[in-house]
This record gives structure tokens, sequence and C-alpha cells, in this order.
């Protein structure tokens, strides 16, 4: 333990020396958090259960509605729009800088970020197609390969803004923000089809989008704006919550007449506002955090894979509720209903074995979202500026002549 401890702490700090000094590592420590922050609620708010006979979905929340605040801490997909805005403004405005034209950087960009998918949409047609050959109930099939694919959605919206940057940089926030509450009031005002509620996929994402983009141009140098973003969102989700019908959970709920998310509603964007505004205050604080080389080496491994973290952390949860069903097909925590204490309790108890599934998940197929091994002892450019990867390990290289800002991982 001695000597592997030794080894992490060597290696923390090589990271730490080839850390180009102008990098924001902040920006990094934002990023992981909201990728770990949305990961954790899913294991916790996403349930299978097999009540109804095959393996069907559940939520907490729908049983116990109390726990909404649960979705307040872990709902963190508005500062993952916030940060990928800043990043990506900031990219853009660099490779102007150097002669490059707008399609080579928008394919560099979407190229990194749909190159982990393509592994997991392999998998899931092969393992879909498989459980049907043997007999699996088409409803169970149609559940598990839905939680595989809805966090793509996600993917697809923030390509769409990516796409849409050299616009974004120029835009107010108000502007889509207005579109979010026009398009609210329509629907849940005037009595307007659902269907328009879609427009606020885009509308509602870009809010904190263009923040971000807004940080990248000096907007929130001082902490004035941040404060009002956080009291000011604050103060309007809750009166939306409390007065404007909207649902307490930021995030949907199974049965629920209104989702929040699903598609994004003007509480949802008050709330993102919100958390941006605490994102932006607390850059000063993780800042000094990541000082320290041990919690920076952290924070650019998690980065390194954060694609592929994200995209194969309901499969993770699955794989172990599966082989649940070897033991029996009412464990606690995995496949009762989730409407007591005593769930809760036991789904903590689950989330170890969900981190080792996708510590495993991660193994087999993070080379997609970093490229191919090379033979030992060649280096290879890695995710993380100022860094290389020899034969899959993370380790010093001279800092490239790529900013710093310009994050490879969306």
């Amino acid at each position: 333990m001695r000597r592997l401890h030794a080894r992490w702490t060597a290696l923390a700090e090589a990271v730490d020396r080839a850390t180009p000094p102008d990098r924001d590592r902040a920006v990094d420590a934002l990023r992981a958090f909201a990728i770990l922050g949305v990961v954790l609620g899913h294991w916790l708010v996403t349930s299978l259960t097999t009540a109804n006979g095959g393996l069907s979905n559940a939520s907490p929340l729908a049983h116990m509605s109390r726990l909404a605040p649960v979705s307040w801490v872990f709902q963190t997909l508005a500062v993952f729009f916030l940060v990928g805005g800043h990043v990506a403004a900031r990219g853009y405005a660099s490779a102007r800088a150097r002669g490059d034209s707008y399609r080579t950087w928008l394919g560099q960009r979407l190229g990194r970020l749909f190159r982990p998918v393509a592994a997991v949409l392999t998998l899931w047609a092969v393992v879909a197609a498989g459980m049907l050959i043997g007999g699996v109930e088409p409803s169970t099939v149609q559940t598990l390969v839905k939680l595989v694919l809805s966090p793509l959605w996600f993917l697809l919206v923030f390509a769409a803004l990516t796409a849409a940057t050299p616009l974004a940089a120029r835009l107010s926030p108000l502007v889509p923000m207005t579109v979010v509450a026009g398009v609210d009031l329509w629907r849940f005002g005037l009595g307007g089809p659902e269907w328009a509620g879609w427009v606020n996929v885009a509308a509602g994402w870009l809010v904190p989008y263009t923040l971000g983009a807004a940080w990248s141009r000096g907007a929130f140098a001082r902490r004035g704006p941040a404060v009002l973003l956080l009291a000011g969102g604050a103060i309007a989700a809750a009166a939306l919550v409390l007065w404007g019908g909207y649902p307490a959970s930021m995030v949907g709920v199974p049965g629920a007449p209104i989702s929040n998310l699903n598609p994004p509603t003007l509480a949802a964007v008050a709330f993102g506002l919100a958390q941006c505004g605490l994102a932006l205050l607390l850059r000063g604080p993780l800042a000094r955090a990541m000082a320290r080389p041990a919690a920076w080496a952290k924070v650019a491994l998690v980065n390194l894979s954060a694609m592929t973290v994200f995209l194969w952390h309901q499969t993770a949860m699955m794989a172990v509720t599966a082989l649940g069903l070897l033991l029996s097909a009412d464990v606690p925590g995995l496949h009762t209903v989730p409407d007591s204490a005593e769930w809760i309790a036991a789904r903590l108890l689950w989330l170890p074995l969900f981190t080792a599934a996708l510590t495993l998940c991660w193994a087999a197929f993070r080379t997609y979202e970093q490229g191919p091994r090379r033979p030992r002892g060649t280096l290879r450019p890695s995710p993380v500026h100022g860094f290389h990867t020899t034969a899959g390990c993370l380790v010093p290289a001279r800092p490239t002549a790529v900013p710093a800002q310009e994050i490879t991982h969306a």
C-alpha cells in the first residue's frame, strides 16, 4: 500500500509539473464535477424493478416526493453547458487566430465528441439482438436500450450548440430565456400543443451555453454578476415551483404530468442560472484546491475519460442489476420497488459495485476516446493538453502550442 501511494504521489506531481501554467484548472474541475454529478444522480434516481414481471424503469422520486432536493444536487447539466460554451468560444477564437477554418475546428471538436459513441451503439445493438433472439421480453429490452440511449440526446444538443458557437458567442442569454418563457406560456397558460415544448431543448440549454461564451469574454471577471445569477436564479426557481405549478424535481419523474427536464422548462432554466452563478463563484476556491498535485491529477484523469464515464455508467448499473438476478429476482436496492428508506440504504450499498463495474467498462472502452494504444515507448497526444500517454499510462510531456483553455473533451 505504501508503495502504491508513493507511485500515485509521483504520478500526481508529474502531472502537476507538466500542466501548462496558464491552464485554468477550475474549468476542468467544474467539468469533472458536472459529469460525476450526472452519473451519481442517475444511479440514485434510476431503478430497474422486477415488480411487473420483466425489468421496468422506476424512480424513487415517483414514490417519495420528499427526495426532490436530491435532484437539485445531482442535476448538473447547466454547469456542463456553461463550461462547454466557455471552452468552445475560447477554442474557436484561438482557431481563428491560428488561421484555422470553421469547418476544421468543428470537425475536430465533433470527432472527439462522437468517437466513443460508436462503441456503445455497436455493443448494445448486439446485446439487444441477442436478448430478443434468446426470448427476453421485448418490454425489458426496450427498457434497457432506452436507458442506454437516453443520455445521447445530450450529446446531440451539445453538438448542435457547438456548431452554433460563432452565433452563441454574440448572443445574449436573454434571447433564449425569452424563448423558453414564451414556449412555457403557450404550453401551460394558453393550451398550446405539447410538441412545442421541444423548442426548449435547444433554447433551454443555450442559456448556460451563452453564459459560458460571455464568461470567455470576461463578463464574470468580478463576483457581482455571478452573485446576481445565483440569487436571481434561486429566487425565480423557488417562485416558479411554489406558485407557478412547476414540479420541485429538476429531473423527469415517471408518471408525472410535467417534467422540468424533458423538455427543459422555465423552472429548470432558472435553476440552471443559480447553478451557473454558484459555479462561477467557486472558481477561486477550486483554483486553490487544484493547486494541490493530488487533487489536480484526479481531475485531469477524470477529464481524460469523461465521455467514456458518461456513456457507460448506465451500462455499468444495468450489468450489476442483471448479475443480481442470478442471486434473486428481489434483491433490495436492485430489483425492489424504490419506495422506502430501506431501498435508499440498500442502494447506497450498491454504489461501490456500480463504480467497480464502470471501472471495468472504462478499462475496456477508454481507447475509443483516447485512441488506440501504441507500442511501448511510443508517445501520442492525449486528450489532456500538456500530457502524453505511453502504453496507456499518463506521463508528462512538454506543453504544446495549443492554448491551455481549449479542452478537447466536450
